[in-house]
């Protein structure tokens, strides 16, 4: 492995900031000018994003984020707009403040099999994804613990690879881990909150750069996770 690689992955930059709707709104309306939004969106722009995060008892995961281990990892299920015919099981990796994300498809049959805890078919999977993860279950007792739900939309900068992203309407299921169920209750956490999301490879764009510059937004380690479990 190199500096800016993990297992064949290239590693990103990755800045958070909360910030209010206003400044969401000013900061949106600058960006339109400058970067495409993401092509993937619906017509107004945003998509929904649910996923399933893996933690343990001890809330291993949970805990390295909010003392800002350097080199963690984190393992969920997405899936986009609902579809649930869909569902990719996702590794997002910090290594000396570089982001990696290595991701696979897995079937909703096979998440059922995982939330039930029939892990034994994972030790052998072609996919190197499903192994790991069958040994950080194995090791640290990792389960799917929460399900969250946000809205986001995106702009993309193909100069140094940027995506910047606006994340709100925040939900968390609590400690319910039915990610595939339509009907799953959800509970609003902080309605007012926007989480932006910078990523980008080895340099972000003056022209970006400057643009990003409003209000009195701190850079922060914010995670839609971490936001979840406050509630539970």
């Amino acid at each position: 492995m190199n500096t800016f690689s993990l297992n064949g992955v290239k590693g990103r930059r990755e800045l958070k900031h909360e910030m209010t709707k206003m400044d969401c709104y000013l900061l949106r309306k600058k960006l339109k000018h400058f970067m495409n939004a993401d092509p993937y969106a619906k017509r107004d722009g945003t998509y929904l994003i649910r996923s399933v995060y893996f933690d343990n008892l001890d809330n291993k995961v949970l805990q390295q984020k909010k003392e800002g281990f350097y080199n963690r990892d984190k393992f969920r299920v997405r899936l986009y707009d609902y579809h649930f015919e869909f569902l990719n099981l996702e590794k997002k990796s910090k290594r000396n403040n570089l982001t990696f994300k290595q991701k696979c498809r897995i079937t909703a049959d096979e998440y059922e099999q995982v939330r039930s805890g029939d892990i034994a078919w994972m030790k052998n999977d072609s996919r190197q994804l499903i192994q790991d993860l069958y040994y950080q279950m194995m090791l640290f007792q990792l389960k799917p613990m929460t399900v969250v739900d946000y809205e986001r939309e995106a702009f993309v900068y193909p100069y140094g690879n940027v995506r910047v992203t606006f994340d709100s309407s925040i939900k968390t299921s609590i400690r319910n881990n039915d990610v595939l169920n339509p009907h799953l209750a959800m509970v609003d956490t902080n309605p007012d909150i926007v989480i932006l999301e910078v990523k980008y490879d080895e340099f972000l764009p003056d022209v970006i750069r400057r643009l990003l510059q409003i209000g009195d937004r701190q850079v922060g380690t914010y995670s839609k996770y971490q936001i979840s479990r406050m509630y539970g």
